[in-house]
């Protein structure tokens, strides 16, 4: 296999488990969450901190994601308590990340090639698909408890969940948390994988986390037999795979940043088409019906 490709995938498959956190709160909830871009690298700089004190890289990836949902429940905390807006709790919460992630270690760069990865029990892809495998049957079963479908009941109809006597804040900041959880542990297996902890990591990684999403949704999109944590994990891998064949055909890897945004540009107008047909056929067909009766 082309190692661009191979190594495409292998990023898609640590993207996917960044994708899975985003879809917590852009198709769940319907949060549109930008502290992610402060999380993925804080959870990178929680991971060197502790692999550097000696702790094992399952361990250390681990701590990422539950600092992770520490900043989380920050963001959920900015919105819910002091009702700012979740689009600017989660810029808020950013900007603030950005200070903490650099205390975490004391640089703004930490390479890690001395210290032992996750990477190190086998194969990368290997390794990768397990985690991927592991994460994605949890959520799908946590989705299904009493508490997933409240979690769910709450992005759809907050009324209705009120109405049964819970409350829907507390789901709030458990979306928030296991979502940016989630993506905590994304920047600690991207640390590992590239071998260093870097400040900027974050910079645009909500574009490529939406155009995971995206492009899941447009993998037969009218299938009910495809999980939607499954759509995130194969648009994941799809997005890193055009990025990739994008650089083989001799793009410079500067115009990535152009090209994640005209990926999701190219993805969310296939989607409003192809609805905007789908409705057409529909009616079309309901009128034909009337008519024939």
């Amino acid at each position: 296999m082309n190692i661009l490709i191979l190594n495409s995938i292998e990023q898609g498959l640590i993207f996917a488990v960044l994708a899975m956190g985003v879809f917590l709160t852009y198709k769940v909830l319907d949060i549109a969450d930008l502290s992610v871009e402060g999380t993925f690298p804080m959870g990178a700089f929680v991971f060197a901190k502790f692999i550097s004190m000696g702790l094992d890289p399952i361990t250390s990836t681990l701590i990422a994601f539950l600092f992770g949902t520490l900043a989380g429940l920050l963001t959920a905390t900015l919105y819910i308590k002091l009702k700012i807006k979740p689009l600017l709790s989660g810029i808020l919460t950013m900007t603030i990340l950005y200070s903490v992630n650099l205390r975490i270690i004391g640089k703004a760069n930490v390479p890690l090639f001395s210290y032992d990865s996750i990477f190190d029990m086998g194969p990368k892809i290997v390794v990768l698909l397990l985690i991927v495998f592991i994460i994605k049957i949890t959520l799908d079963q946590f989705l299904k408890t009493e508490t997933g479908y409240l979690l769910i009941a709450t992005g759809d109809n907050e009324t209705l969940v009120k109405s049964l006597g819970a409350n829907s804040n507390k789901y709030k900041v458990l979306g928030l948390m296991l979502a940016n959880g989630l993506v905590g542990m994304s920047g600690a297996l991207m640390a590992q994988m590239q071998g260093f902890a870097d400040i900027t990591m974050g910079s645009s990684i909500i574009v490529v986390a939406l155009a995971s999403i995206i492009i899941g949704d447009t993998i037969r999109r009218n299938s009910n037999k495809i999980k939607n944590t499954t759509r995130a994990i194969l648009g994941a891998v799809s997005y890193k795979i055009i990025g990739g064949a994008a650089i083989e055909l001799g793009l410079a890897a500067t115009d990535l940043r152009a090209i994640s945004a005209i990926i999701v540009i190219v993805f969310i107008a296939y989607n409003n088409f192809s609805g905007d047909m789908s409705e057409i056929k529909t009616k079309k067909g309901w009128e034909g019906h009337v008519k024939n009766n």
